[in-house]
């Protein structure tokens, strides 16, 4: 199965972000990982996500996307998405992928995501993760969540339970929802989190106790699930 495009929406209008989301919804390629407000909350995503593709607006409060995109030592790729020609001549000379005057039609978003796969036909390379981005030892995650993303602890995390397009994380006695499928989030997790059950992923750290039909966290009882009994209990076993 061919990799996925994690893509990241940087924009201070609702309305543009929407209209993003659906448009990225519509290719299999491409996955939202996250949306962020200004710059700042961009950076800290492009911290602790793997990014391919940014969408980034320019005229932003504080830092606009053109100094934002100046300031990257490793920057992704870019598309510009604003409601302003003028900045047109000084964004290309940043090496952009294009560059998009709102409304986005989903025409021309289109034309946007085949010059990004042409070029990442002709540079594979670029299609590679920072190593700061990609290791395996990092303690914490942000989750978009009421608007703003929230940092949310590994080592603090009881479990992960599924809502159909979004999860449920549980940490410790608060409950936090974000817009992700299970699936896509499990990917985000050290190896310690172990997937149970379709909707359930647990922190293997915190098992209290465990049956053959359920697991035991905070005095909450997890359900096994069928197809997933074989391994867990096998590695319960060797836990040991």
């Amino acid at each position: 199965m061919k990799k996925k495009i994690n893509c990241l929406v940087v924009d201070d209008e609702p309305l543009a972000i929407g209209l993003l989301e659906k448009h990225i919804q519509q290719f299999s390629q491409l996955d939202l990982v996250a949306t962020s407000w200004n710059a700042l909350e961009a950076f800290e995503v492009l911290k602790t996500q793997p990014i391919d593709l940014v969408f980034l607006d320019i005229q932003m409060p504080g830092l606009n996307g053109i100094e934002f995109a100046k300031s990257l030592q490793h920057p992704p790729s870019i598309i510009f998405t604003t409601a302003y020609r003028d900045y047109a001549v000084e964004s290309y000379e940043l090496d952009v992928i294009d560059y998009l005057v709102k409304p986005i039609t989903l025409d021309r978003f289109l034309k946007s995501i085949n010059k990004y796969f042409d070029k990442l036909q002709n540079n594979p390379v670029s299609h590679t993760h920072p190593k700061e981005v990609i290791t395996n030892d990092k303690r914490f995650i942000y989750v978009n969540t009421n608007r703003k993303h929230v940092k949310i602890l590994f080592e603090e995390i009881l479990f992960i339970e599924s809502l159909k397009d979004y999860v449920r994380i549980q940490v410790n006695d608060q409950k936090i929802i974000t817009k992700d499928k299970i699936s896509i989030f499990e990917k985000k997790l050290p190896d310690y989190f172990l997937r149970v059950h379709r909707s359930y992923i647990i922190n293997s750290k915190k098992i209290k106790a465990y049956t053959a039909h359920d697991i035991e966290i905070s005095d909450i009882e997890i359900p096994i699930g069928i197809s997933y009994k074989k391994q867990i209990m096998a590695f319960l076993r060797n836990s040991n």
